[in-house]
């Protein structure tokens, strides 16, 4: 495909794909390394959805890695609009640009003031104009991360910005690429994204690791922690996210990205294994929410007492 990265042109399947995720040090399962590939080969972005801490942003950041592309982030919010995704002017240097103009004896021609103000040195690129200007130089990857906290109008600017890759800039004119970028979106589904921006994209729904996958990716991250206590992490992640049957029902289950904070806090008090006090010294790393720290101290010994077949076995 004319419009994929060249070092894409080699990777032959979902399986080479998934190969050269791990060589960046993301281990993609089946299904996230399917959807990677597909959306580089068919030139259509990828929206992946889940829970927070399962690992999209980082699949989005391997996958540049993987491409050698430079990787352009834009971080949606609530509020945000289309001039703080696309560009916007540098008043503090048109001003002073103006006032030197006037100074050096300039100031009298208003058309040639203006045009002096309206250059392209004065441009504030925000992250779609940089990914467009980016791919001149070869497609980059574009992340649209946490587009579910942005709002309706903003998702249907997005949508229209996908379909053509085009920024139209009045003082400057229009900004096209012919290589556009990889896109990947992310939601984390605190509310639903509209189906019309889902149509435009290839959906992945990333779900949380089972445990021996979530031994491993622990593993990938901090290979100095020891394995009974990297197994007896795993498995409290498990059971604090409700994959097992006794877990406490929390407001926020830590993801993937808590069990490896947690793990690094332990190792960092010099812990090889779950005991009750780096657990509870530690927990600040896992559990971030006031109610749902609560209930875990309240069962805190039943959590690590269920850990110890899981961590041997």
């Amino acid at each position: 495909m004319a419009d994929a990265p060249r070092t894409a042109e080699a990777i032959t399947g979902p399986e080479e794909f998934a190969r050269r995720l791990d060589e960046h040090d993301y281990l993609a399962d089946d299904g996230a390394a399917t959807a990677c590939f597909l959306a580089v080969r068919m030139g259509r972005p990828l929206f992946l959805e889940g829970d927070a801490g399962v690992g999209k942003t980082e699949l989005a950041k391997a996958l540049a890695s993987v491409l050698g592309a430079p990787l352009i982030r834009l971080q949606c919010y609530e509020g945000i609009d289309a001039a703080q995704a696309l560009y916007d002017w540098d008043y503090p240097r048109q001003l002073l640009h103006l006032r030197a103009a006037q100074a050096a004896g300039g100031g009298t021609d208003p058309d040639r003031l203006e045009s002096g103000l309206y250059d392209r040195r004065f441009l504030l690129a925000r992250p779609l104009l940089r990914a467009l200007e980016a791919s001149r130089e070869g497609p980059g990857v574009l992340l649209v991360d946490e587009i579910d906290r942005a709002d309706d109008e903003f998702e249907a600017f997005l949508l229209e910005f996908l379909s053509d890759f085009t920024i139209s800039i009045p003082e400057l004119g229009t900004v096209s690429t012919a290589a556009p970028p990889v896109v990947v979106l992310t939601s984390n589904r605190t509310r639903e994204v509209h189906d019309a921006l889902k149509r435009r994209c290839l959906y992945h729904w990333m779900p949380n690791p089972g445990f021996e996958r979530e031994v491993a990716i622990i593993r990938r991250r901090l290979p100095e922690a020891a394995d009974r206590l990297v197994r007896q992490v795993a498995a409290a992640g498990q059971r604090l996210r409700g994959t097992a049957a006794d877990g406490p029902d929390l407001i926020k289950p830590p993801g993937v990205a808590e069990t490896i904070d947690w793990t690094a806090a332990l190792v960092a008090l010099g812990a090889r294994e779950l005991d009750p006090d780096s657990a509870a010294r530690s927990l600040g790393a896992l559990i971030k929410h006031r109610e749902d720290h609560e209930a875990v101290r309240l069962t805190l010994a039943s959590l690590l007492n269920g850990h110890d077949t899981a961590a041997v076995g």
